[in-house]
């Protein structure tokens, strides 16, 4: 059974790449990036939120319905609805957020009105500089707060404790908000690797430890429809329901709350080279 997550069809119209696996019209697709701040990714037209996007993220345009369109994630394959006016033609990005959030501003300067906020891993086309200061076409941002591309951070640990205290949002992926599969997404792709959007989907990657192997910096625990990171031999960080927030928690500690709360057992340990 194909899971409608990764599956690039519509229920009317399909990416050209399930040519033989199902029955609908073909399609090519449409390159597109979001060109708004966050926009929520749906499982149908109008309906519940599955994941985020951020500003720049490419996109491949498969269908339109009802004001949405249906697509994927180029980065990390995510299939799902948007609103129509949350994607369109853009520049090629250039740069990165870094900081776990920033504004546009309408000129460049600390004094100038702010336009909007923008979330760590949004990318932007710097089209040039003044002083401190990076020009893009939304606007003025703090040169301080983007990196070129292809600069990653080293460790995804230190990305997630920059987000602490981030309010818990079911599927968000922002700094305004973000869950367990969220968090550990953004950090992740801020140090250049591909991660997947949904926990269950995240259970795969890496290499899976034994029980009783010593857990170090950056590896990953999971429950049913949870995922922690590992920051030393005691602590994790994680985007929980408990705090609605990005949290420090102790690890024996939130094995025992989660299976006393009902949340079972956990299910792996996965170290991500």
């Amino acid at each position: 059974m194909m899971d409608r997550r990764t599956t690039p069809f519509s229920g009317r119209i399909a990416h050209i790449s399930l040519q033989g696996e199902v029955s609908a019209p073909l399609t090519k697709g449409e390159a597109a990036q979001v060109v708004r701040p966050i926009a929520d990714l749906l499982d149908k037209p109008g309906g519940a939120r599955d994941r985020q996007l951020l500003l720049g993220a490419a996109v491949t345009l498969i269908d339109r319905d009802k004001g949405h369109v249906f697509l994927r994630s180029d980065r990390d394959g995510y299939c799902g609805w948007l609103a129509e006016d949350a994607v369109g033609p853009g520049p090629e990005p250039t740069h990165w957020v870094v900081a776990p959030s920033t504004h546009f501003y309408s000129d460049p300067s600390v004094q100038a009105k702010e336009t909007a906020g923008i979330s760590i891993g949004s990318r932007l086309a710097v089209t040039g500089s003044w002083g401190a200061w990076a020009n893009t076409p939304y606007g003025y941002v703090p040169l301080c707060h983007l990196r070129p591309l292809d600069q990653h951070a080293p460790d995804p640990v230190t990305v997630a404790e920059s987000l602490l205290g981030t309010p818990y949002l079911w599927g968000g992926n922002s700094r305004f908000g973000m869950d367990c599969s969220g968090l550990v997404q953004v950090a992740l792709h801020a140090t250049g690797r591909e991660c997947p959007g949904d926990s269950d989907m995240q259970m795969s990657m890496g290499r899976g430890l034994a029980p009783g192997q010593g857990l170090k910096r950056g590896d990953l625990i999971f429950w049913k429809g949870h995922v922690a990171m590992v920051v030393n031999d005691d602590v994790l960080i994680h985007a929980n329901g408990h705090t609605m927030s990005v949290a420090y928690e102790g690890i024996r500690e939130a094995i025992s709350r989660i299976s006393a709360g009902g949340g079972g057992l956990v299910l792996a340990r996965q170290r991500v080279e």
